[in-house]
């Protein structure tokens, strides 16, 4: 199976991996995303550590029916070859209604055929009120063009 773009990747390439990869998230299809990664693909997201796809599977299966109406915008960081840095931000509820801003980085490797291999990922939260939600669309689904990316950091 390939997953185009394929490694090594151009400025244009990485950043079509990365919101492709963000559409995919918004989703919310645990199959879909895993779909992505390599048989054998190791994570390391937040503090948990695990392998293969049908881990992936399971992992996403947990978080999505814990992060409720989850938004999420990825902007390419950093590429070289055959790996991509994002940085990103995400909104979410918990079951009580309290809105979450997520933000992070993760570093992925690709295999040949254009699948993600290796995927480390740190997250930090941060509680916010619902007026101070920023990402306003009908969820799930990808990001509208007509919502902007992450573009200045307000950290």
């Amino acid at each position: 199976m390939s997953r185009p773009p394929l490694p090594p990747f151009t400025r244009e390439t990485a950043a079509q991996k990365a919101r492709m990869a963000e559409d995919a998230w918004n989703s919310r299809d645990p199959e879909r995303v895993a779909l992505a990664y390599t048989e054998d693909s190791r994570w390391r997201n937040r503090s948990e550590f695990f392998e293969g796809r049908g881990a992936i599977v399971a992992f996403l299966t947990r978080k999505w029916a814990k992060e409720l109406d989850y938004r999420l915008i990825k902007d390419l960081w950093a590429f070289d070859g055959n790996r991509i840095a994002v940085r990103f931000q995400y909104e979410w509820h918990d079951a009580s209604g309290q809105w979450h801003r997520s933000y992070g980085n993760e570093q992925w490797e690709f295999d040949e055929h254009g699948l993600m291999r290796r995927r480390e990922a740190s997250i930090n939260d941060v509680v916010i009120a619902e007026k101070d939600r920023r990402f306003h669309w009908p969820a799930p689904g990808p990001r509208p063009v007509d919502v902007p990316g992450l573009g200045e950091s307000p950290f």
